[in-house]
């Protein structure tokens, strides 16, 4: 059972691995429901500033340059156009742990920002 100020280490592996630490802030009890899945929180989104210019938001990563440290290869969208490495190499910013590893390039169901369920049209838990 969860408990509120509850930590977790999990490490998220599909060929390579992300090491989360999950830190419970509260949680409420529902009731079961095998088929289907709710998201009810999920991390804002960060806005990285672009490495190479250092003004505007990146809206990319270079995979290649990402090795040399967790704030490198973050590129705005003029810097990518310009970046050594190539388009070849760039994968867009997404609101993941695993962005930019083994290929993650975010959510195909669900947005970067959050939205609840609720507000994608899902009925509300009452």
């Amino acid at each position: 059972m969860l408990e509120k100020g509850m930590t977790i280490d999990y490490e998220y592996d599909f060929g390579s691995t992300t090491a989360l630490m999950i830190t419970v802030v509260n949680y409420r009890i529902g009731y079961w429901a095998k088929e289907k899945v709710t998201i009810l929180s999920r991390n804002n989104p960060y806005v990285f500033l672009c490495s190479q210019c250092g003004e505007k938001p990146a809206v990319s990563i270079c995979l290649e340059c990402a090795w040399e440290g967790p704030e490198e290869g973050l590129l705005c969208e003029d810097c990518s156009k310009t970046h050594a490495c190539g388009e070849d190499m760039l994968m867009g910013i997404c609101n993941s742990p695993r962005m930019g590893v083994c290929g993650y390039c975010g959510s195909n169901l669900y947005p970067d920002q959050f939205m609840a369920d609720t507000e994608l049209g899902a009925p509300a838990d009452d």
